[in-house]
């Protein structure tokens, strides 16, 4: 072999090297399964991470069983808020008295607000309460912590950003019927978001309500979101764009599904709405439902997806 091969060869051993060392300390401290998920916004802008919105559901578990009413379930409402305060997002309490077929029972939804340039908002929302279970304990990681703590970590990302439109983060109570089957004429669910909007339509504020997006149920470890045929056409179809965007369309599935869930309540007020839900999840409503069967990836895959989508939401909305 001659000097210039030779020296050519090692040339190439050299780059390669480098390389090697570079990938190795951009890696350093970031789970290899994790790293590829991070999305570089730029501008020190934060990015969806999903071992804090795992922090977030890890944390509600073990406050145990939260259904309305609860200790628990307060203690659940007092970490929301204080995770959104530490991130300087305005946080507020909407107290309101239910009437359910165990009496009446004190609920409270919790309003987070990121002010954009115009006073009209998109909301992102969740609710945070898990099913009442009398013969088993409950936890809820998929049915009510997951959809939470994506919220919560989307709270710290958005923060920091500039927005046409107010960001509502709405963190819902009283979704779960107070009985264990699920009311057919919408008095023993969805508490929180039906009074939501009804203290909306009587502030003369629904009409501000541009879009309202709904999580709940993202965090299975084989997740697969189809499209909801209640929800609005044009939300469902810029979210899966977005999915499609970042490669995510085995999980954003195009097979349809019907769900009834808190975004029914806006959608019959007029607002556009979509839900974001897995409703083939074995492990729905039984002990099952714990850390075992959800996964940080399917956090990161939501966050990343819901932020990624919001621009083109905020355009569509702007229009007249």
């Amino acid at each position: 072999m001659t000097s210039r091969r030779w020296l050519s060869l090692l040339t190439a051993l050299l780059v390669c090297s480098l390389l090697a060392v570079s990938v190795s300390v951009s890696l350093r401290g970031v789970p290899v399964a994790e790293a590829s998920q991070q999305p570089s916004p730029g501008n020190n802008v934060p990015s969806f991470d999903s071992n804090r919105a795992w922090e977030h559901l890890r944390h509600q578990v073990s406050l145990g069983p939260r259904p309305a009413g609860s200790a628990a379930l307060n203690s659940a409402r007092r970490y929301i808020i204080e995770q959104l305060e530490k991130a300087g997002i305005q946080t507020r309490q909407q107290i309101f008295i239910a009437h359910t077929p165990l009496g009446e029972m004190s609920m409270g939804n919790v309003i987070a607000t990121i002010p954009g340039r115009r006073r009209e908002r998109i909301i992102l929302g969740s609710h945070f309460d898990t099913k009442r279970a009398s013969d088993f304990r409950f936890v809820g990681a998929n049915d009510g912590a997951s959809s939470t703590a994506v919220l919560l970590e989307l709270g710290r990302v958005l923060k920091p950003r500039t927005h046409e439109f107010t960001i509502e983060l709405l963190f819902l109570d009283g979704e779960e019927a107070v009985n264990w089957e699920w009311g057919t004429t919408g008095a023993d669910n969805t508490y929180g978001s039906r009074h939501y909007v009804d203290a909306a339509r009587k502030a003369g504020t629904l009409a501000d309500i541009k879009a309202f997006v709904l999580l709940d149920m993202v965090g299975d470890r084989n997740l697969v979101l189809r499209r909801d045929q209640q929800s609005t056409r044009w939300l469902v179809d810029t979210i899966w764009s977005a999915a499609a965007m970042l490669g995510h369309g085995a999980v954003f599935s195009n097979e349809p599904t019907e769900v009834e869930d808190d975004h029914i309540s806006f959608l019959r007020a007029g607002v556009p709405s979509v839900d974001l839900i897995d409703l083939e999840y074995p492990q729905w409503h039984t002990a099952q439902d714990d850390l075992d069967h959800v996964s940080a990836r399917s956090l990161q895959v939501v966050g990343d997806v819901v932020v990624a989508s919001l621009p083109a939401i905020a355009k569509r909305a702007a229009q007249p």
